[in-house]
């Protein structure tokens, strides 16, 4: 898989072969972004098992805590667990890897069907406007989260293939930068019209009518629709509906949690102060700060217009109301009651 920690400078893979690989990698950032780590996390379950098949348990344990508040982790497994645990001990590692592979086309399937979702959204501002669609986004919920499409970038990719005209406002993401050197670069490697600004600007630019909508990805959703996604997506999130911008979440119907009631329920990661406290491996800040380094924060439900999912493009009332009854995390790709692979 591609290795994130190395670009935008290099374009590296590297190569998973153990369940300690697995590990490293997630906590380390080597892939990140809320439905690819619940791939990562099934594939790295997988090696586990081809290494030692009567450690399923173990293995799981290992992996959920790698990080804490992306819930699609938490789904990929228990699917795995779920599964795999009735098996003969000689069939589990073959079966982890058939479900590892499921679980990566059903994620092409959702980002799809959220770009599905949402590039009407982006023609009728178009239509509307008769200019390029004005989009904000924070970090990266683009390809490089997931294993194709992605999320939050997947109704851009589909805008642009349909024609519509589309420029993206991308946010710098401190610490980690996620959208400067991630965001950024996949942008530009599909040839999609962006500029980068810092964390900041944002405010700036809701008020002077530079954006048509903001639109991010999830890490968790509760079952109120109070979403977490990376920190400062709040503040976006305020600044749009003072300037009277939608704000759209967009996501996969697994990263939705049932069993998390509301935001406040969601456990937040909190990261190494280094990263805050440097800057490509050299200090910003002077000998002792202390520093906080919070990964996520929490978006209330009455900020967010609208969520981009794999089963349409919903109000917040239309996704608690399709959640009640839904005691299950559903398969990605698929909307409560239907079957994997399956229109919603």
């Amino acid at each position: 898989m591609i290795d994130q920690t190395r670009l935008p400078h290099e374009l590296a893979t590297v190569e998973w072969r153990t369940l300690d690989h697995a590990c490293h990698g997630i906590t380390s950032m080597q892939v990140r972004g809320a439905p690819l780590i619940g791939v990562a996390a099934a594939h790295g379950l997988a090696l586990a098992l081809a290494e030692r098949p009567t450690e399923l348990d173990e293995a799981i344990r290992s992996l959920t805590g790698t990080r804490p508040t992306a819930v699609n982790l938490r789904w990929a497994l228990e699917q795995m667990a779920e599964q795999l645990g009735p098996l003969p001990v000689d069939q589990r590692a073959a079966a982890a890897r058939g479900l590892a592979t499921e679980m990566a086309d059903h994620d092409v399937t959702a980002c799809r069907r959220i770009g599905e979702a949402g590039v009407g959204v982006l023609a009728d501002v178009h239509r509307r406007t008769g200019r390029p669609v004005q989009v904000l986004t924070h970090c990266n919920a683009g390809r490089l989260a997931c294993v194709e499409w992605g999320t939050a970038t997947a109704p851009v990719y589909l805008a642009a293939q349909q024609g519509v005209p589309v420029h993206v406002w991308v946010s710098e993401t401190r610490p980690r930068n996620q959208g400067a050197s991630l965001t950024a670069w996949e942008l530009a490697d599909a040839g999609v019209d962006h500029t980068l600004v810092v964390d900041n600007a944002a405010g700036h630019l809701l008020r002077e009518h530079l954006v048509d909508l903001v639109i991010v990805g999830a890490d968790r959703i509760a079952a109120n629709g109070d979403t977490a996604n990376k920190i400062g997506t709040s503040l976006k999130a305020l600044a749009a509906r003072e300037h009277g911008v939608p704000f759209l979440v967009a996501a996969p119907w697994s990263t939705i949690d049932p069993r998390c009631a509301t935001g406040a329920h969601v456990p937040i990661e909190e990261r190494d102060a280094v990263e805050v406290l440097e800057l490509a491996g050299r200090p910003i800040a002077p000998p002792g700060t202390r520093a906080r380094n919070w990964a996520f924060d929490i978006t209330p439900a009455e900020l967010v217009t609208g969520y981009l999912t794999d089963a349409g493009h919903l109000t917040p009332a239309e996704l608690r109301a399709r959640r009640a009854d839904d005691g299950r995390v559903e398969a990605p790709g698929t909307a409560p009651g239907t079957a994997p692979g399956t229109a919603p």
